[in-house]
């Protein structure tokens, strides 16, 4: 059985190591670590130095530090913590006027059983001709938050395609491929991507990120198809702990089928536009 007090000392060290494997400088703000991208890529975020909760917590104080340092350097104003291993920081957050979004982080049972392979999924090698579609889907499908059935669809795809900024995340995701840092699988059908995901692998665990569905292909079971994938290629190549964090209880309960299990709750905190 999944437990908390075994599990999520485990996923500290994840939250910690990933950055650092993921090029970014790491810069010390006493209970706080500012994780600075320093290649192309998505921008990182502050969250709890190792150790952070047992020695004191965090104050309003230690907040407006990383924030005062975040806009100096024109990067997003953003925290990111699990709750119940930090609970100090919710409240230094919400008082340095930060919003705060809660989302189940849950992780696989590994006795669950694994369903079989979805016919249009699979995993992309650096080379796949469907790549660039590939790492463009979910920018659409965040772009239209929810579960609901939405009107971007291929036809937008194909525009989404064309803007440079997809070529640009087509080259980082294949480099990350190449060497190992992700993995990516899709469903296809028909030669369009409907849905696509990743997971990070940092030694034996693996987070699955950024799972995401045309929003006129949802309500396919496809994101649950990709995340089989992951799953299964992830364990295949040696990942003892897999985790996620769900969008919200709803997709909690999804992933559920997968043989996820909740063991806390995954905090965001930014600035509000």
């Amino acid at each position: 059985m999944i437990t908390s007090s075994d599990v999520l000392p485990e996923l500290e060290r994840y939250y910690d190591t990933a950055p650092r494997a993921g090029g970014a400088r790491a810069e010390d703000f006493g209970p706080l670590t500012l994780f600075v991208q320093e290649s192309d890529g998505w921008p990182y975020y502050a969250r709890p130095a190792l150790g952070a909760a047992s020695a004191g917590g965090v104050s309003v104080a230690d907040v407006e530090r990383v924030l005062a340092r975040q806009r100096e350097l024109r990067i997003p104003e953003a925290f990111e913590w699990v709750a119940e291993t930090t609970p100090s920081l919710r409240a230094a957050a919400e008082a340095a006027g930060l919003t705060v979004h809660a989302h189940p982080l849950m992780v696989l049972d590994p006795a669950a059983v694994r369903p079989p392979a979805h016919p249009d999924v699979r995993v992309f090698g650096a080379a796949d001709p469907l790549l660039r579609p590939a790492v463009t889907v979910p920018m659409l499908a965040f772009a239209a938050p929810g579960t609901a059935v939405g009107e971007a669809g291929p036809a937008e795809l194909a525009i989404a395609e064309q803007d440079p900024a997809s070529e640009g995340r087509r080259l980082r995701v294949a480099g990350m491929i190449e060497s190992g840092r992700t993995a990516l699988a899709a469903a296809v059908r028909d030669g369009v991507v409907l849905c696509s995901g990743q997971y990070i692998p940092v030694g034996d665990v693996a987070e699955v990120v950024g799972v995401g569905t045309l929003p006129s292909a949802r309500r396919q079971g496809l994101a649950l198809a990709v995340t089989a994938a992951l799953v299964a290629d992830a364990l295949a190549r040696g990942a003892r702990t897999v985790f996620l964090s769900a969008g919200d209880e709803d997709v909690a309960r999804l992933y559920t089928r997968l043989g996820f299990r909740s063991v806390g709750t995954a905090l965001i905190a930014d600035r509000p536009l």
